[in-house]
């Protein structure tokens, strides 16, 4: 590993575990009023924020596909209703032709 230190700007690593602990500044003076605080919370909910962002496309793909599915069912169904119109419309025709036929059949 290298023993290069880095900079508030461009830090040696990113990962809050490699980081060098915080300690208090020598010419800060004792019993002053910041306090020496665990950074365990703030790694987990780091931790957590990194991996709801992780899951973000993922819950937008899922989303997504909802809505596609959610469109093509909503497709299929318009396209049923217009098949069932047509074969009613279809149907209706043939009625009327068969009563013709007989009205026809009967005055003869």
């Amino acid at each position: 590993m290298n023993t290069i230190a880095g900079t508030i700007d461009r830090p040696f690593t990113h990962d809050p575990q490699k980081q060098a602990p915080m300690k208090p500044s020598p010419n800060e003076p004792t019993g002053s009023a910041t306090e020496d605080v665990t950074t365990t919370g703030a790694n987990d909910s780091r931790q957590n924020r990194t991996r709801e962002m992780q899951l973000i496309p993922e819950a937008l793909a899922r989303a997504h596909m909802h809505d596609r599915l959610r469109d093509a069912e909503q497709e299929r169904r318009a396209m049923n209703l217009a098949a069932a119109r047509r074969m009613q419309r279809r149907a209706e025709r043939a009625s009327l032709r068969a009563r013709r036929a007989l009205a026809i059949a009967v005055m003869q």
